[in-house]
């Protein structure tokens, strides 16, 4: 059993700063409220689940076989952010944009699969937190089970934060303008994702470590 306090700990710093889900999770408070964020934010926590679950499995030594899959990672996640801040910049007031809609559950647990944060975030803690010679499955599962409890109050603080913008935000070219800086913020992150890497080298140097 991994040591609950540290391990909360960490998640929770990671969870709670910013990164494209927590810019997402904002826009979509500020677009759609609090409920229609709930599956989004469930949908974050489930997908960072079972990748934490997988890499506990042996998922890890399959980046350390085949390096080259990260940076295909990295390129389509970069592709996906695009379109999520294409879909962000078409956001606005829900009873003025009648197609706009937030990330359903399925869209928000696949997206971690292409979220560069969520893999360090993962794989970092799969590396520091997995108990030398405990059994994949059960210890697996506590890590997964203890990121989808810590992981949902921490980026609910940003939907939450989005909410409580939103009454600033009922000028329609204020609500464009919220919108297209939260879109700007997604490009950035994919383009940062793809220039930036010392960080993939990092990365790819904690999955060689935990595969062996």
């Amino acid at each position: 059993m991994p040591d609950l306090l540290p391990l909360s700990l960490y998640i929770a710093a990671l969870s709670v700063t910013p990164g494209p889900n927590n810019v997402m999770l904002t826009a979509s408070g500020v677009n759609f409220g609090f409920r229609r964020t709930l599956p989004h934010m469930l949908g974050i926590g489930a997908g960072c689940a079972v990748q934490i679950l997988l890499v506990a499995l042996g998922l890890g030594s399959l980046f350390a076989r085949l390096p080259w899959l990260h940076d295909a990672l990295q390129w389509v996640g970069a592709a996906y952010l695009v379109y999520l801040a294409w879909r962000v910049a078409r956001s606005g007031a829900v009873e003025r944009t009648q197609s706009a809609r937030p990330l359903s559950w399925l869209e928000a647990a696949a997206f971690q699969w292409v979220n560069p944060k969520a893999w360090i975030m993962v794989i970092s803690t799969v590396a520091l937190f997995l108990p030398a010679g405990a059994a994949p499955w059960s210890a697996g599962l506590a890590l997964a089970a203890v990121m989808m409890v810590v992981n949902l109050p921490c980026i609910a603080v940003w939907a939450l934060f989005g909410v409580s913008l939103a009454r600033f935000l009922t000028d329609a070219r204020r609500r464009r303008a919220f919108n297209g800086a939260m879109a700007a913020l997604l490009l950035a992150t994919a383009l940062l994702g793809l220039v930036d890497r010392p960080a993939h080298s990092a990365d790819t140097a904690v999955i060689h470590r935990h595969a062996n």
